[in-house]
């Protein structure tokens, strides 16, 4: 017991003592000397024993202020890398070749003066070369030693005072590796790291850091089986996300906790260390590339201007002024009808921008006064319109609020646009607006009829972004998953083969304002939402992600499409044709003809309608988008 308390204290007072480290690293260096000289003078080693103490002195001066230079005696080799040992490895060559060179200078100037009267001589060469590879080889040894007895000691520590988790990790990569050097550094961790897997035959049946590649991605729930595995870890930091995203899945159904690792990316740009893990979500799932847009042009345009959003309570609003607020708005305006969602919204931008000119207003767009008079005492430079009726299925039963909202309120806004000389107007449009089957998407496809029309002759730049679904947002298919879930199912999805296309709020929004920073009017922005996902798909996934079976635990019922859904969305009509723009997610739709007298004279006579709630208003929309097809209710014949 002694005898172990003493090392332990010797090993203590070697990492905290940088003196001690030197005297020991001199020491095992002075041994090493010894060693090379008896082997070159084994018959005559007391004749050289002058030169041979010289090398040491200059050895010992030489050795010490390289040391203290590159700070090597205070390197705590717990935690050293493998740049730690190169740098001790060329800090030692390059100190034994100058003591050689200075020892052989010295000794030739001594041997030839004649006042010395003792005798120097120059060593062999084979003496410098024995002692630099036998004190490398002492010094690398004892250092690696100190730091695989450190960290089993740490790993025994850690395990006697709670049980770890079995980790399998995807990927042996630097970010793998990373994960597994700082998992066996680190005591505290709660990670017992115990086979890897990796696509790459060369690795399949190696081991890193003494844990082996047991196979590929195929065989991944073979070997959960196999170790025990509780937790997996994703750590490939370039992989096409579709493929990415069909590994997740099989590692989601194993059932065991899913992490992934930031990507390399992240690594460089965030000052995020790959050992951060987070819980995979249902992005992670979709298997779609992430969103790259050009903030710099977003930046030089919001900067500096005041800006208006409409509906910024909303999901898409919201996300719009938080991104605003980010470049350095003049003056940023949220309007929206409803108070409760402003107000939060209101509290976290003066909390997250405190620097921010915030001003914040409750109103609809529909009223023509109050509009009127927030554009004259403002002025905004740039207005996003995202105030509107969005909800298909409630929006069929009450169609006429759907034309108040949408096509009214976004006819006043862009006439008050236009009267009050706002530069730039964009409008938030949909995909549902394409040969649409509902009259929401009907009212979207009028309001894109107004902005293009307007543009042709006012001084205001009118523009509309035309996108799909966005995931999370309120009413969504998500939260209402979730809620499902969470409730024990069943979950309902509306047809079995119901696609659609799916983005996040924050990447949606990122293309709007850049988009809108790039446009230069009358553009329908038609952003490229990637590959369509199968609603169903999307179910199972969900269910699996938070940690049941499908179809067991959880079950998927099928209702039948909704009034005015379809199958699969459009996001470009055939006549419209698309035009790129320099970033591959943003394309233009080519402008149609619109025949501005027939739009407001239908605009008004919808006007004088809207409190009729037994009025056909849905033929009387299909006179301005023919594309627009639905079923004739009871209601609409009357």
């Amino acid at each position: 017991m002694a005898k172990s308390n003493f090392a332990h204290i010797l090993k203590k007072l070697y990492v905290t003592n940088g003196l001690l480290v030197l005297t020991l690293d001199l020491l095992f260096i002075f041994i090493s000397m010894l060693v090379s000289s008896m082997i070159s003078f084994s018959n005559d080693f007391l004749s050289h024993i002058w030169s041979l103490l010289l090398w040491f002195a200059i050895t010992t001066v030489i050795y010490g202020t390289m040391y203290y230079i590159a700070k090597l005696h205070i390197v705590m080799w717990k935690f050293s890398s493998a740049n730690n040992f190169m740098k001790f490895g060329l800090v030692f060559a390059f100190s034994t070749l100058l003591s050689m060179s200075v020892h052989a200078v010295i000794v030739s100037y001594l041997s030839i003066n004649p006042t010395v009267i003792v005798h120097f001589d120059l060593l062999p060469g084979g003496t410098y070369f024995t002692e630099l590879v036998l004190s490398l080889l002492i010094l690398v040894f004892y250092r690696s030693a100190i730091r695989t007895s450190d960290i089993k000691r740490s790993r025994s520590d850690a395990n006697g005072k709670g049980k770890k988790e079995n980790v399998m990790i995807i990927g042996c990569g630097y970010t793998g590796n990373f994960i597994i050097n700082d998992s066996l550094r680190d005591p505290h961790s709660p990670y017992n790291i115990v086979c890897l897997i990796d696509d790459d035959p060369f690795k399949i049946g190696n081991v890193f850091n003494d844990i082996p590649v047991v196979g590929g991605c195929d065989t991944i729930a073979e070997n959960v089986k196999k170790y025990n595995i509780s937790v997996i870890i994703f750590a490939i930091s370039y992989l096409d996300a579709a493929i990415k995203a069909e590994i997740l899945k099989k590692c989601v159904e194993t059932g065991c906790t899913v992490k992934t690792a930031p990507s390399l990316l992240e690594i460089m740009n965030e000052d995020v260390s790959p050992s951060h893990t987070r819980d995979i979500n249902i992005n992670d799932l979709l298997g779609r590339a992430p969103v790259k847009n050009d903030l710099v042009s977003v930046m030089d345009y919001v900067r500096n201007k005041t800006v208006l959003v409409t509906g910024g309570g909303g999901s898409i609003g919201s996300e719009l002024c938080r991104q605003i607020a980010e470049y350095s708005p003049k003056k940023l305006i949220v309007f929206d009808i409803y108070e409760n969602s402003v107000y939060d919204l209101q509290a976290e931008l003066l909390r997250t921008c405190p620097g921010l000119d915030l001003v914040t207003l409750i109103g609809s767009v529909r009223d023509s006064s109050r509009v009127d008079l927030l554009l004259e005492k403002y002025k905004p430079d740039i207005i996003y319109h995202a105030a509107a009726h969005k909800h298909v299925p409630l929006m069929e039963d009450s169609p006429n609020e759907a034309i108040k909202n949408n096509i009214l309120g976004t006819y006043k806004l862009v006439r008050a646009a236009d009267k009050h000389k706002v530069k730039r107007f964009v409008m938030i449009s949909t995909d549902k607006a394409v040969n649409p089957t509902n009259i929401m998407g009907a009212t979207k496809r009028v309001c894109e009829m107004i902005i293009q029309s307007f543009n042709s002759h006012s001084e205001c730049e009118y523009v509309a972004v035309r996108f799909g679904n966005v995931l999370g947002s309120n009413g969504s298919v998500i939260p209402l998953f979730k809620k499902q879930i969470e409730a024990g199912g069943p979950v309902t999805v509306t047809h079995p083969d119901i696609i659609r296309y799916f983005m996040t709020i924050p990447e949606a929004v990122s293309l709007v304002l850049e988009a809108g920073a790039k446009a230069k009017g009358g553009e329908i922005f038609v952003l490229d939402m990637g590959s369509p996902v199968k609603i169903l798909d999307l179910a199972r996934n969900l269910i699996t992600l938070m940690g049941y079976t499908p179809d067991k635990d959880i079950k998927i019922e099928f209702t039948g499409l909704r009034p005015g859904e379809k199958l699969y969305e459009e996001l470009l009509m055939s006549e419209e044709g698309l035009a790129s723009t320099e970033n591959e997610r943003i394309h233009i739709g080519h402008p149609l003809d619109i025949d501005e007298d027939k739009l407001i004279a239908v605009i008004k006579k919808l006007e004088e309608m809207m409190y009729d709630d037994t009025a056909d208003v849905r033929q009387l929309v299909k006179e301005l988008v023919p594309t627009y097809t639905y079923k004739k209710t009871e209601k609409a014949k009357e």
